[in-house]
C-alpha cells in the first residue's frame, strides 16, 4: 500500500486579524536614530583604522628636501600594501616613507637609489652603482634632479639594506649622512598627491635607462 503525502503547506491561512503593533514613542524612535548614527560611526572608524593599518596612509610633506617634486604640504597617500600583502620589493627610483634611522617615531620622504647587495658611491657631483649586472658600474642618470649631488660616500648594502637620497641635494638629509636604511623600517611608498588640487599625481613607476 503506497502511502501519499502532500507537500507541507508555506503558508497558513488564519481568521484573525493581527493587531497593529503599538505606536513608538518621539523618545523611543529618536533612541534607535541616534543608535544606528554611532553603528555607522564605529563602522566607518573601524574600516578607516584597517585601510590606515594595512592598505594606505596619509602624510604631509615637511621641508625642502625633496624638492621641486615634492613640496611643503603636499598631502601624500602612501601605498602599503605594494611592500606588504603583495610581497613585492621596493625598486630603485621609488619615493618612499620610512621610519629615521636617527628616531623612530619620525618619518621621511626620499628616493630608493641602491638596492640590497650593490655598491653606491658618491663621487665628482655624480651617483655611480654597483651591482651583478654591472660590475665596472654605472651613472645613475636621474632627470628628477637638477643639480649635482654634493659629497663623497662609497657603501656596501646588505641583504636587507636600501640607499636613499633626497631629491634636493643640498638640502636632504640622507643616506649620505646617516647610511643605508633597513628594510623594515620602510612604511610605503609615495601613491597619490591629494593635495594642492592644482597638484594631484597618481605616481607611477619611475624608469632609468638601465632597466
Amino acid at each position: 500500500m503506497i502511502e501519499e503525502h502532500s507537500p507541507s503547506p508555506d503558508i497558513e491561512e488564519t481568521s484573525s486579524i493581527p493587531l497593529a503593533p503599538p505606536a513608538k514613542s518621539f523618545f523611543s524612535v529618536l533612541g534607535l536614530f541616534f543608535l544606528e548614527v554611532i553603528k555607522v560611526i564605529v563602522l566607518a572608524g573601524i574600516t578607516i583604522g584597517v585601510v590606515r593599518m594595512f592598505l594606505f596612509k596619509p602624510f604631509y610633506v615637511k621641508g625642502q628636501s625633496m624638492e621641486p617634486n615634492f613640496v611643503q604640504s603636499d598631502y601624500l597617500i602612501i601605498d602599503q600594501l605594494t611592500y606588504g600583502l603583495r610581497h613585492k620589493n621596493p625598486e630603485r627610483g621609488d619615493v618612499i616613507v620610512f621610519r629615521a634611522p636617527v628616531d623612530l617615531k619620525d618619518f621621511y620622504l626620499k628616493r630608493i637609489i641602491g638596492l640590497p647587495g650593490e655598491r653606491v658611491k658618491v663621487e665628482s657631483g655624480k651617483v655611480f652603482v654597483y651591482n651583478d649586472e654591472y660590475p665596472q658600474g654605472f651613472v645613475l642618470e636621474e632627470d628628477y634632479i637638477s643639480e649635482e649631488t654634493t659629497g663623497s660616500t662609497n657603501v656596501s648594502l646588505g641583504p636587507n639594506e636600501y640607499f636613499v637620497l633626497g631629491d634636493n641635494r643640498d638640502e636632504s638629509f640622507d643616506s649620505r649622512r646617516f647610511g643605508p636604511i633597513q628594510e623594515d623600517t620602510i612604511v610605503g611608498k609615495a601613491w597619490l598627491r591629494g593635495w594642492p588640487f592644482n597638484r594631484v599625481t597618481l605616481f607611477e613607476h619611475h624608469s632609468y635607462l638601465t632597466d
